[in-house]
């Protein structure tokens, strides 16, 4: 029996992939809003998405990255992930951005239009998003190293 793998390129803009479907969540804060909404938005797509694909191993990539506002926001977004995963005792697994990167282009510094390209080309992929492209690397990625 094969595990559901649910692939997650966690920021604001949320990159996700599963088996059957892929897109992004756009967690932004609206006006007026505090900036713990990004958090609520976050964990209902996620419990969301755990139950429509009965969701068995979570894939993301590590917190990293030179802006400290987006490392704060990503590290928050995984402090939900990883607490609501466990509250669901469902594993995970975390790959560096190098890993996802070197598995997707051979090149562990591909920037994001690499990324992409390298997308379409291998994956079929038709959007334009560097979020839900990582997602999609990130769902193969895992995809590649259980089977």
């Amino acid at each position: 029996m094969s595990t559901n793998i649910l692939a997650l390129d966690v920021a604001t803009h949320c990159g996700w992939a599963t088996a059957t479907a892929s897109g992004v969540w756009d967690l932004s804060i609206k006006r007026d809003e505090s900036s713990g909404m990004r958090l609520i938005r976050f964990k209902a797509k996620l419990l969301e998405i755990l139950t429509l694909e009965n969701i068995g191993l979570v894939a993301f990539e590590r917190t990293s990255g030179m802006h400290k506002h987006a490392i704060i926001t990503q590290s928050e977004l995984h402090g939900v992930l990883k607490s609501t995963l466990e509250e669901r005792n469902i594993p995970y697994v975390a790959y560096s951005a190098t890993e996802i990167k070197k598995f997707a282009t051979g090149k562990g510094n591909a920037g994001k239009p690499v990324m992409i390209q390298a997308a379409k080309d291998k994956l079929g992929y038709s959007g334009a998003d560097d979020n839900e492209a990582d997602a999609l690397w990130i769902y193969q990625l895992c995809k590649s190293l259980i089977n």
